[in-house]
């Protein structure tokens, strides 16, 4: 399980309560259950009307992997990969079935038995690259919607703050309530900003993240999956994986084009 989220939020508003600490405020000011109520319920409402019901499952399906975190670097599958290929070399594609119930994820074991399957190259770089581009796909979905909540969150917030006024602005035959009243109508306001910048982008950015990842990962696999069934010696795998690991996505994206336009 990877800890940067809880200890990041836990941070986050540490830091909050160390403020209001030194400032001699009141936590009793700040938890209104009015506008918490308004801010919360309305941002994550407009989220999901925003979006579909299958995007909305989706997307809270997706807060358990953004809890744990990715379950390994991406790294972490090349052993795994030059050892298929070892084993390949010595024993034959169709001995890599017996490697699949000890394959590290789904995709990894799908891949071995495309191979010990005897599927074609091209077929096989079709399946993988429409299961990345699936992935990815979802990856998306999940990231943006809890990044459209952090959006609508701090706009909610002033809707809150307008609301509240309004109701001050018909008590102002009682100035000796003025002042409280004006503070709490700014505290929707306040967790507007606070949930969209504490909660729903750090969501949305860790999604993100650990999605890239993810994909990281499956493209070590199509790339080392490719060079075992081109019949690479497992040392040029090893060479191979290790290289690309070291290249990011977005570098990596334009040698992909580049060869890919090249005559």
């Amino acid at each position: 399980m990877d800890p940067a989220f809880l200890v990041g939020v836990v941070l986050a508003f540490g830091a909050l309560v160390a403020m209001i600490t030194m400032e001699g405020a009141s936590f009793q000011a700040l938890l209104i259950p009015a506008p918490m109520i308004l801010v919360l319920g309305a941002s994550i409402g407009v989220g999901i009307a925003s979006h579909t019901l299958r995007d909305t499952v989706l997307a809270v399906k997706s807060l358990g992997r953004m809890v744990r975190g990715p379950r390994s670097t991406p790294e972490a599958v090349i052993p795994h990969l030059v050892g298929y290929a070892e084993k390949a070399r010595s024993d034959g594609l169709l001995a890599l079935e017996q490697e699949l119930d000890s394959a590290p994820d789904d995709f990894t074991r799908q891949a071995l038995q495309a191979l010990a399957d005897g599927a074609d190259a091209e077929d096989m770089r079709q399946i993988m690259d429409d299961e990345v581009a699936a992935t990815a796909s979802r990856n998306r979905v999940a990231a943006r919607f809890f990044s459209s909540i952090g959006g609508y969150a701090p706009t909610i917030g002033i809707v809150g703050t307008v609301v509240s006024l309004t109701h001050v602005l018909e008590k102002l035959d009682e100035p000796d309530h003025l002042g409280p009243m004006i503070a709490a109508a700014f505290v929707a306001t306040l967790w507007g900003l606070l949930s969209a910048n504490f909660i729903w982008n750090p969501i949305a950015g860790r999604l993100h993240r650990i999605g890239a990842i993810e994909l990281e990962r499956m493209t070590l696999v199509t790339e080392g999956v490719l060079a075992i069934h081109a019949g690479s010696a497992p040392h040029v795998v090893q060479e191979r994986l290790r290289a690309l690991s070291t290249v990011t996505p977005r570098e990596r994206a334009p040698k992909k084009h580049a060869v890919e336009d090249a005559p």
